[in-house]
């Protein structure tokens, strides 16, 4: 993350700043640039919902989301991606300081040597998440104190959105200024392909309050190639207007029994995407299952 707080003025500045730092931002460990040649596809990691509570033993559901984490994280290791990106429910409900505690502590290992790219969920709380995870001398994007994060993801771009509205209430929004913001950006950057990364879906229940104006915002501009979302608890693809919808899997707890608990190793390339699922827990039938998705033109 970064203790850079820049004021939108006009937009000539904007776009040009933009230019400058396109792609460059880390939310927490190493800086380390991988990926190798632009066109090798960027292998990353893909998690959500990780309901980290502050006592380790917490459990619900039946599953224990601490727990789960390790063995996610013991996952990750013996075959470390370029970066790791978690899209929010980070903390178990109310986005205490000491879930952010145990969360940090369990991610620190990966930390040391790869990027990891956080998102604030509905049940987290961006004070005591920002109090944790302190500020790196890379520069961010802070709109309408909203946060948001990008980088260069080997051949492809990562946006991270942060779509937290309430805490512990299931509802989220972008905001204008967000919007306002990502749509600058869009503009000032390369044709690279675009994966923005968020919380909330923009279909379906619970999807965000602005999710209409996020899409008429996006559809328009074939670099934005897919949307990453969590929050429901669901694992799936679905499609809108050619951008693809990837819903991950909670790496804490399923809400039906039907669903898996665990996280998507994602092959990021720049005609395309691969993405395997990792069961743990819960439905485990397709553990291993690998869907390639192309992108819009």
């Amino acid at each position: 993350m970064s203790s850079c707080r820049e004021p939108i003025q006009n937009r000539r500045q904007f776009l040009k700043r933009l230019l400058a730092v396109a792609g460059g931002l880390t939310t927490f460990g190493s800086s380390r640039t991988f990926g190798g040649a632009a066109k090798a596809p960027a292998p990353w990691a893909f998690l959500s919902d990780t309901h980290i509570a502050g006592d380790p033993d917490n459990k619900y559901r039946g599953f224990y989301p601490y727990q789960n984490f390790k063995e996610v994280r013991n996952q990750i290791m013996a075959s470390p991606p370029d970066g790791l990106v978690i899209t929010g429910d980070l903390a178990r409900l109310k986005g205490r300081t000491e879930d952010y505690q145990n969360l940090h502590d369990l991610i620190a290992p990966i930390a040391c040597e790869r990027p990891i790219h956080l998102a604030t969920g509905n049940h987290d709380d961006r004070e005591n998440f920002l109090h944790t995870f302190p500020t790196s001398n890379h520069p961010a994007w802070i709109v309408n104190g909203k946060r948001a994060l990008t980088v260069n993801a080997g051949p492809v771009k990562l946006i991270t959105l942060d779509s937290l509205l309430f805490v512990d209430l299931p509802w989220g929004r972008l905001g204008k200024g967000q919007r306002h913001w990502l749509q600058m950006y869009l503009d000032a950057c390369d044709e690279a392909p675009v994966i923005l990364m968020l919380h909330h879906p923009v279909i379906g229940k619970d999807a965000l309050w602005d999710a209409k104006a996020l899409l008429q915002l996006i559809t328009p501009t074939p670099k934005v190639k897919a949307i990453v979302h969590g929050h429901s608890h669901r694992f799936g693809f679905s499609e809108v207007d050619g951008i693809h919808l990837i819903s991950l899997p909670s790496a804490g707890y399923n809400m039906k029994s039907d669903q898996p608990v665990g996280w998507v190793e994602a092959h990021l390339a720049g005609d395309e995407g691969i993405f395997t699922l990792h069961a743990l827990e819960g439905n485990t039938r397709l553990n291993g299952q690998t869907t390639r998705l192309r992108w819009r033109t």
